[in-house]
């Protein structure tokens, strides 16, 4: 039985005081010249550090001047596209690879990458009845705070948790990238039991098996998957691997990183801040957003309709009504996202072989029809194009994955970048990271209880 608690009349009462006496007057912060959510007028980060993991560009510098360009995006100086090139021309799957590179600088050669295959082969296991005493035991209906719990009872289990000494958070790191998929699939499978009520079934992970086909074979009851789905799957997994260390969850990896805490700590944060919706979970709200569309519309094929569905989505008049078109659009890229350009190409491959042709000259349609609109109803000061949530979560659908493990599979990739940039945090710093905050408030006098 759920634990109920409700919002009582008094905590509404209470809140109103709260938002009464901590609601500021947002011009004030112009005025002191505070750089909201850590960005300026233009969208651009404050630069808060170093970092050699990976570079995001938007702009080529032109005769001094900042102009918006193609988005590119390296992982260790090589270029996203022809690391996906590299390995899908030969018929591979990358993330085992990508994953050496983040963590360690370089390109691995065939008996480095089959070592640490192996390596990550042989820490694909759970502490003994970890999955009946944790994974199994009070199963939530999100995976991310599921995910979250098993991390840090995970340190209950390891009897160097405290350790910070880079072979220790190294050997932590790689046991978390092993263990994720089997956490989030195990995790699912327990709500799905246990509050839908569905057959329950555990499929230990292969050996001889890729992260990509893993998770494929555990979530699936007949452990059977095409050679196209594990692929596209993969290419996921690299394209969310990481992406900078100014993204919400990267940084927090940084902070909490830099106050000396255990890695279980430091990744728990991480998944938290990965949770929210303006971060791993926006490819939810763009099926939704899809499926709001297709039942509200009469022809899908229509561009005049679908135009109107998409401007009464600005004006706040469908949907959430949240004024946005989600999937478009990205606080770093304006002309285009390269992991979206990447991930269409395979998308329609997909699309042919699950009979979902119409979804996606629905998505393709909408893709360049959105930033004309939003040009022409808003005043923005960079370009606007598909981001690459726009296509994940129709490829998760397509992959019979659950929505509820849509942020996870974010997750399942992003540890990657996580544990490379907490080793980046170690090695370099030794700062605690702490900003500052300016004070608005007058000093007030003391008044006794009594005579308030």
């Amino acid at each position: 039985m759920a634990f109920k608690l409700k919002v009582t009349p008094e905590m509404e009462a209470l809140t109103d005081i709260c938002v009464q006496n901590s609601k500021m007057d947002v011009s004030l912060y112009a005025k002191y010249d505070v750089k909201r959510g850590l960005r300026d007028v233009n969208g651009k980060g404050v630069l808060a550090g170093l970092t050699q993991i990976s570079n995001i560009v938007a702009y080529d510098n032109v005769d001094g001047k900042q102009v918006p360009c193609e988005g590119k995006l390296y992982y260790r100086g090589y270029s996203i596209e022809k690391l996906t090139d590299g390995f899908l021309s030969e018929k591979r799957q990358g993330f085992e690879e990508v994953t050496y590179l983040l963590l360690f600088g370089k390109l691995p050669d065939e008996q480095q990458l089959a070592d640490f295959k192996k390596i990550l082969a042989s820490q694909r296991s759970l502490p003994t009845n970890f999955v009946r005493d944790v994974v199994m035991k009070a199963p939530s209906r999100d995976m991310m705070n599921t995910l979250s719990r098993s991390v840090l009872t995970l340190y209950a289990y390891d009897n160097n948790a405290d350790d910070i000494s880079l072979p220790n958070v190294l050997r932590q790191c790689l046991n978390l990238i092993s263990v994720f998929p089997m956490l989030s699939v195990y995790g699912y499978h327990a709500y799905n039991h246990y509050i839908r009520g569905k057959s329950l079934y555990i499929h230990h992970p292969a050996r001889n098996l890729s992260t990509a086909e893993n998770i494929l074979r555990m979530l699936r009851p007949d452990k059977k998957y095409s050679q196209l789905e594990a692929t596209i799957l993969d290419l996921a997994l690299v394209l969310h691997a990481e992406h900078g260390g100014g993204n919400n969850s990267t940084f927090t990896t940084h902070v909490v990183s830099s106050s000396g805490t255990d890695t279980y700590s430091a990744i728990a944060a991480a998944l938290g801040s990965l949770k929210g919706p303006k971060h791993g979970g926006a490819n939810i709200k763009v099926m939704k957003m899809f499926d709001d569309m297709k039942n509200t519309i009469h022809d899908p094929t229509d561009e005049e309709e679908v135009a109107d569905y998409l401007t009464r989505l600005l004006h706040k008049e469908a949907f959430d009504k949240r004024g946005l078109i989600y999937g478009m659009g990205h606080a770093v890229y304006s002309i285009s996202d390269p992991r979206a350009k990447i991930f269409k190409k395979f998308v329609e491959q997909l699309a042919h072989e699950k009979g979902r042709d119409a979804d996606f000259q629905l998505y393709s349609m909408i893709e360049e029809m959105a930033p004309k609109i939003i040009g022409k109803e808003r005043h923005i000061y960079k370009g606007v194009s598909a981001n690459v949530d726009f296509y994940s979560g129709f490829v998760y659908s397509m992959l019979d994955l659950p929505m509820e493990l849509y942020t996870p599979m974010f997750a399942i990739a992003r540890i990657a970048g996580w544990s490379a940039h907490r080793m980046e945090e170690l090695i370099n710093t030794d700062k605690i990271i702490r900003p500052a905050y300016k004070n608005i408030k007058d000093e007030e006098q003391y008044v006794p209880l009594h005579e308030r």
